[in-house]
């Protein structure tokens, strides 16, 4: 019962010395900056440009909006996100490495396909994996 105060204190001691070192590490290896979320004037979307390293870690494939024979926009349902308050977006991918969020009215989903009453032209590329990932850069999650 004597070392019950050593113990305690070297238990304390564990946690600060593991967070140093891994401040030391993050910091001798350097951080690059992955990618950068600018805001639209007058907008809450944000234009995303990624790295090409951190385009090919996430492997953000893609998808195109189309029109179906009723004349509907047509858009792979997993493009979709939907925001806090209920809206429809889609991430399109206007050049290389650069995303942004595009809204859409969705009429119905069948099939994995969402008929759209509104959203980008044909033939305009969607995010259909990485989209959380892209919401979270655009979101700041993780700073």
């Amino acid at each position: 019962m004597k070392n019950t105060a050593k113990t305690r204190s070297a238990w304390l001691l564990i946690p600060v010395l593991v967070i140093g070192f891994w401040s030391l590490v993050a910091h001798s290896a350097g951080t690059t900056e992955v990618a950068s979320s600018e805001a639209i004037s007058g907008s809450d979307v944000n234009i995303i440009t990624l790295i090409q390293t951190a385009l090919e870690r996430l492997d953000i494939q893609f998808g195109e909006i189309q029109i179906d024979a009723s004349g509907y926009l047509t858009a792979p349902y997993s493009a979709l996100w939907y925001d806090q308050q209920g809206n429809t977006w889609v991430y399109v991918n206007p050049e290389p490495r650069v995303f942004m969020r595009d809204p859409v009215e969705v009429a119905s989903i069948s099939d994995g396909v969402a008929l759209l009453t509104s959203g980008p032209a044909v033939g305009t590329q969607v995010v259909v994996l990485g989209v959380a990932e892209l919401h979270g850069i655009e979101s700041g999650v993780g700073h």
